[in-house]
């Protein structure tokens, strides 16, 4: 009996220290910045300039979350993670937040102590080949050698389909994408295998003749991409999740950077109530009413970020497809706010 009831002790003990710790939102205020988990660099989703500013849509809802608890979009301290040591990261406390185009599956919801707060970009693995190859398709594919990053869910999704497809093949993992990149480009493998975004931007930024690569027109998984938190503290997923829904929601108001003023002043409830006109909504929070408001003057809307890291104002050129709005034919859709 002795040892249940120390046992039982030691669990409250546990859970209270748990409860006292899980005050992310002021750990961040006390510290005045916001520590966010990003890529070594991946183009469009978070690579330093040449000034060594980070740019990237998962830089953005970094961002943007810095805007809603701070007030200011530049209090970021950015820790560049390779895919094999991010989730480690986030459960130490070394970040706040990991922003690191990572795949909300069931097995690192499930185990690893962290929640994911939505989906930023929706996405699914693909092929690149060499066009001196005259590989069409990926069914093409069998006895080849394929370049890989480890601690990713692209192992696991490569020997899905190549069992699928009874092919046999060779994987040649490397740790660093870049290490992954140089060797698909100096002919170490035949085809490399990723997000297919990813692919779009190694192709774009990295590889000598981008004209000679060509990416297959097959998406062999479901790689929803957004940003993690430690699980326990509700409020501070709760902030990340919403900052997320902001940016969907000003897009599907129509309410960016540039006519938020404007906004302001207009007639429509869901409007005010995003923008903190009326009603109380970051108070929820524990934020200011304008935290919404701080993130679209600061950050943008959602088609503004996509648009000049992914889209049409960016080297990628990517088309929205699944990424645009539920009312126009895509997969996002940001909850009410009311």
């Amino acid at each position: 009996m002795k040892s249940f009831w120390l046992g039982m002790c030691g669990l409250l003990s546990f859970s209270s220290l748990s409860v006292a710790r899980a005050d992310t939102l002021g750990e961040v205020k006390k510290r005045g910045f916001l520590k966010c988990g990003v890529s070594q660099g991946l183009a469009g989703f978070s690579a330093p300039d040449k000034g060594g500013l980070w740019q990237g849509i998962d830089v953005d809802l970094c961002r943007a979350v810095a805007a809603a608890v701070l007030g200011d979009a530049t209090k970021v301290k950015y820790s560049p993670l390779s895919a094999k040591e991010r989730l480690t990261a986030l459960q130490s406390g070394e970040i706040d937040v990991l922003s690191r185009n990572t795949t909300w599956t069931f097995q690192r919801d499930t185990q690893l102590g962290v929640d994911f707060a939505g989906v930023i970009y929706y996405d699914g693995q693909g092929f690149m080949v060499p066009k001196k190859l005259g590989v069409k398709a990926a069914k093409e594919l069998g006895g080849a050698s394929v370049c890989v990053q480890l601690g990713t869910t692209t192992e696991l999704n490569l020997a899905d389909f190549f069992r699928s497809q009874n092919l046999t093949y060779k994987l040649v993992t490397f740790e660093k994408n870049d290490e992954v990149v140089a060797a698909y480009d100096a002919g170490r493998c035949d085809v490399i295998s990723a997000d297919r975004s990813g692919l779009f931007a190694d192709r774009s930024a990295k590889l000598k003749k981008p004209d000679d690569h060509v990416i297959l027109p097959e998406i062999i998984s479901k790689e929803p991409l957004g940003p993690v938190v430690r699980h326990g503290d509700n409020r501070w997923g709760d902030i990340v999740r919403w900052s997320l829904y902001a940016l969907l929601e000003a897009e599907e108001l129509k309410v960016d950077s540039k006519n938020i003023e404007a906004n302001k002043k207009s007639n429509n409830p869901a409007i005010r109530r995003l923008l903190g006109v009326e009603g109380e909504l970051g108070k929820n929070l524990g934020l200011n009413t304008n935290w919404a408001a701080s993130i679209i003057q600061q950050v943008g809307n959602y088609q503004q970020i996509f648009d000049r890291n992914l889209g049409k104002d960016s080297p990628l050129k990517i088309e929205r497809g699944q990424n645009a709005l539920w009312n126009a034919g895509g997969l996002h859709y940001p909850m009410p706010f009311r």
